[in-house]
């Protein structure tokens, strides 16, 4: 059977069992390039560090390729593993750049005060608003609602229950209307 017609599950066996140059992990790489890149796009917002976030995760997914025991599918464990690895990355990231570059709410609430009604509002960018959120919650809501996951694949992904990923996407969701109601369907 050639490569192209084999599952992600049939070559993440074979390239546990391969060596570095395998045919199985080349093919892997090839199929979950773009969606990893993509996920570490929304998750990171900038095109450098999505590159470096997913040149990462396929580091991750070669040093980890006999670890996918085949309990959930092949691309929910790459994606969780890309979603660690940016998680991991965000927060890095958050420490270094904390008194250079981010703004607390208060700071962001004098800048840009609530418009008077009848006014337009403010056209807030969207990656600033995810920002008041905590990194699991930010990142669950961008799979679910940019990426289209199901709360399967979110409760997969994150080790939670079905019901504990619809409570947090709801409490998230609650949030940024909270803060942002003008902004917020």
């Amino acid at each position: 059977m050639e490569v192209i017609e084999r599952t992600d599950e049939q070559l993440a066996a074979d390239a546990a069992r391969e060596g570095s140059d395998g045919v199985a992990f080349v093919a892997l790489v090839e199929r979950f390039r773009q969606r990893v890149w993509r996920i570490c796009y929304r998750l990171l917002g900038n095109e450098q560090d999505a590159n470096d976030a997913a040149q990462e995760v396929f580091v991750r997914l070669f040093t980890h390729r006999a670890k996918f025991e085949g309990r959930s599918k092949y691309a929910t464990w790459v994606h969780a593993i890309a979603v660690r690895t940016c998680l991991t990355i965000r927060r890095g990231r958050g420490r270094r750049r904390k008194h250079e570059d981010t703004t607390s709410e208060e700071q962001w609430d004098n800048q840009h005060p609530q418009q008077e009604p009848g006014q337009p509002a403010l056209a807030l960018d969207l990656m600033r608003m995810l920002e008041i959120l905590d990194e699991e919650d930010r990142a669950m809501l961008i799979l679910k609602y940019a990426e289209n996951y199901d709360y399967e694949e979110l409760a997969e992904i994150f080790s939670l229950s079905v019901s504990a990923c619809k409570m947090r996407l709801s409490r998230a969701r609650e949030k940024l209307q909270k803060r942002f109601p003008d902004q917020t369907p």
